[in-house]
């Protein structure tokens, strides 16, 4: 029987601040309020990172090598886990339990990261890559890794949301919170929410 999908508000694909603006702006901000990302803001986070932009070949916001697409988002919430579907820009069920403390315990006792509306985790298949580059593959997947991140995070500043990349974490405890395979592996990170009310 096939997961259902929970499907997500379209992306917005022409408005927004203007990616100069963006950079300029862009911060890692630890601060979070209360408040529950919308379901149009997690779309657009999770579409920046690897959200499908052309269906013949199924290309995607960020470079990959060999189009081979390694990575796996995921996105943790007090409602649960889910898996990002690229092709139905949707959301899988994987867990109905709330992760996001024994994330922050994961990353190193981070407390804000438990504290984020939204924790998204991005692993990744490496095989996918490695078996046609090999080893060098692996260092392709990291790069791939590191361009959909910084795309999540340039969108949470359009967005006017707080996020910071986190690469410090207990690799092992990650991927047995999120039920990882054996050839998955946890590389990123990102809490997002909106920011902190001063």
């Amino acid at each position: 029987m096939a997961a259902e999908v929970i499907a997500l508000p379209a992306p917005d694909r022409e408005g927004g601040m203007s990616l100069a603006a963006a950079l300029a702006h862009r911060r890692s901000v630890r601060s979070f309020g209360a408040r529950a990302l919308r379901p149009s803001e997690l779309g657009q986070l999770l579409w920046a990172a690897q959200g499908q932009t052309e269906s013949r070949e199924g290309l995607r916001t960020s470079p990959s090598a060999g189009a081979l697409y390694p990575l796996v988002t995921y996105a943790a919430t007090v409602q649960g886990l889910f898996r990002y579907l690229v092709q139905a820009h949707g959301l899988e069920a994987v867990l109905s339990r709330d992760l996001r403390a024994d994330l922050a315990i994961a990353g190193r006792s981070q407390e804000e990261i438990g504290h984020a509306p939204c924790v998204l985790v991005f692993g990744a298949v490496q095989k996918r890559t490695t078996g046609k580059y090999g080893e060098r593959g692996i260092r392709y997947v990291h790069m791939e890794a590191g361009h959909a991140v910084q795309n999540v995070l340039l969108t949470a500043q359009a967005l006017g949301l707080a996020a910071y990349p986190v690469g410090a974490f207990n690799d092992a405890r990650v991927a047995k919170l999120l039920h990882f395979g054996p050839n998955e592996v946890p590389l990123y990170l990102v809490p997002v929410g909106a920011p902190r009310a001063r």
